[in-house]
């Protein structure tokens, strides 16, 4: 391969991968589209079932009143019988003539009711992988976030580990700074402590009630006491 047919290939793979960067980026925003649509047709295969459905009443309702008809002319060939031989063969072929109508609208009953229950299948099928799609689309829009995230805190994690370190060295400064003034504090009531107590003891001894120093003339007639 020449220089000129590599270049020009590279040139096309980097297109190409471009393109599909771009289609990538976009790719929920796409399915989200074509759910939209997907539902839009939905609706018109709805509407469509309905007027299927009407058309399949009206159907019903005319083949009834076919049927209505000739049991009504039957009726009256039987009476007419006996009386008129013509009148009864008239309502024989008024009822001949009512069952093919009858029957022919028979057939399109039948074929309006197929239709509407393979539309119904289609449009039940058609709602349930829609569904599963959209909540496919949920799960790959709450996963985008998620991974977004941690994408952030990856990235601002190397950047602030320094900073996390100074703050927690000014932590550890300002914890050791605390316990020293808790330690300064304590010490000094301890002292204010000892000084009042040490008061005390000295009042007491002035006033000869307790301890004080003893002189020799006391000490001695103690000894000879004895």
């Amino acid at each position: 391969m020449s220089v000129w047919k590599k270049l020009v290939t590279a040139v096309k793979g980097g297109a190409n991968e471009a393109a599909q960067s771009v289609v990538d980026s976009q790719a929920i925003r796409i399915l989200e589209q074509e759910i939209r649509e997907a539902k839009e047709e939905l609706r018109k295969s709805d509407h469509a079932r309905t007027q299927i459905l009407a058309k399949c009443k009206l159907s019903q309702q005319k083949v009834a009143s076919f049927n209505s008809s000739i049991e009504e002319y039957e009726a009256h060939a039987r009476k007419a019988i006996d009386n008129d031989r013509q009148l009864a063969l008239d309502c024989a072929q008024k009822v001949s003539e009512l069952k093919e109508e009858q029957a022919q609208e028979q057939a399109y009953l039948d074929q309006f009711q197929q239709s509407e229950k393979q539309l119904a299948q289609n449009i039940q099928q058609a709602k349930a992988n829609l569904r599963r799609l959209e909540q496919q689309v949920d799960m790959v829009k709450a996963t985008e976030s998620v991974q977004k995230a941690q994408v952030a805190v990856s990235s601002r994690h190397m950047g602030a580990n320094s900073k996390m370190k100074t703050a927690t060295e000014s932590l550890s400064r300002i914890q050791d700074k605390q316990k020293m003034r808790n330690a300064e504090l304590q010490a000094a009531e301890e002292l204010a402590t000892e000084e009042s107590s040490s008061d005390l003891e000295k009042r007491l001894s002035e006033a000869g009630i307790k301890g004080g120093k003893t002189s020799a003339d006391d000490e001695l007639a103690r000894i000879l006491g004895k």
